[in-house]
């Protein structure tokens, strides 16, 4: 079993900048793919950021590209996610995810229960 517990999230003025992080337990995670995925209220989840098991490979939503930055630390078995330039639009809850494979992209097989994330106007 994988535990996943995120963190870093809060209340931020549009503009402002907060780091996600995403703290794997119980196995490890650094032969993995992960990713993060948000959730507004009354909105479906979707997908903000992916990154390979060995960090070489990095994929985004477009509404995040440039202003959002995905890192992981291996020895850690810690995920990040650097957001920058925050919008409104950009308040949700976000879950981090592990996928089945080392690459990018699902199936995730694990999440965290979520962290959220507030910017205000």
């Amino acid at each position: 079993q994988v535990q996943l517990v995120e963190s870093g999230g809060g209340l931020v003025q549009a503009g402002g900048s907060l780091r996600l992080s995403c703290a794997a337990s119980g196995r490890t995670v650094s032969t993995y793919g992960m990713g993060w995925f948000r959730q507004a209220p009354g909105k479906e989840r979707e997908f903000v950021a992916a990154i390979s098991w060995d960090s070489l490979s990095t994929v985004y939503a477009d509404s995040v590209k440039g202003r959002f930055t995905i890192s992981r630390d291996n020895a850690e078995n810690t995920v990040y996610l650097y957001m920058n330039s925050l919008k409104p639009e950009d308040t949700a809850a976000y879950y981090c995810a592990r996928s089945r494979y080392g690459r990018t992209g699902g199936p995730y097989d694990y999440w965290g229960h979520g962290t959220q994330v507030t910017v205000s106007s």
